[in-house]
């Protein structure tokens, strides 16, 4: 028995250039935002140590995603479709580059918390998933990121 194809719509969900640079300097700003609270709540439980230990790993996710919003968004990408991908491509690059080299730096010559430098920089990760399940029009708020009335 085959699904009827006919019963499913396709929908395709597109973000306007200002609005997607936008929504992603607000991941970035969020980033900032949990940067800080996990080191507020690291030094609450942990002490400074852990406290600047959860701001440096913090602050290589929001630096890795700052990289990449500058490359994907920069004047340069918004030229043609082509430079878009090329710049997305680099800023994908850019942003692995700096992430391994900064966790390299902090872990060779500094003694962080594990605990709280991993947990913190998780924690970024989550800022990601709060702003994409908001910017879908399925949750609602999406729709005035996409220019549509609710």
């Amino acid at each position: 028995m085959s699904p009827d194809f006919a019963e499913f719509e396709l929908v395709a969900v597109t973000i306007e250039l200002p609005n997607a640079r936008r929504l992603a300097f607000g991941v970035v700003l969020g980033q900032a935002a949990v940067t800080f609270a996990a080191a507020l709540a690291c030094w609450a439980i942990a002490g400074p140590r852990a406290a600047v230990s959860a701001l440096l790993g913090g602050g290589i996710g929001t630096a890795a995603s700052l990289a990449m919003v500058a490359f994907a968004f920069g004047r340069w990408a918004a030229a043609s479709a082509e430079r878009m991908l090329a710049a997305l491509y680099a800023g994908e690059i850019a942003k692995l580059v700096l992430v391994v080299a900064l966790f390299v730096v902090v872990l060779r010559w500094m003694r962080p918390s594990p605990g709280a430098l991993l947990a913190a920089y998780g924690a970024t990760f989550v800022v990601y998933w709060i702003v994409l399940v908001g910017s879908l029009p399925a949750f609602g708020r999406g729709r005035a990121l996409h220019g549509q009335r609710s």
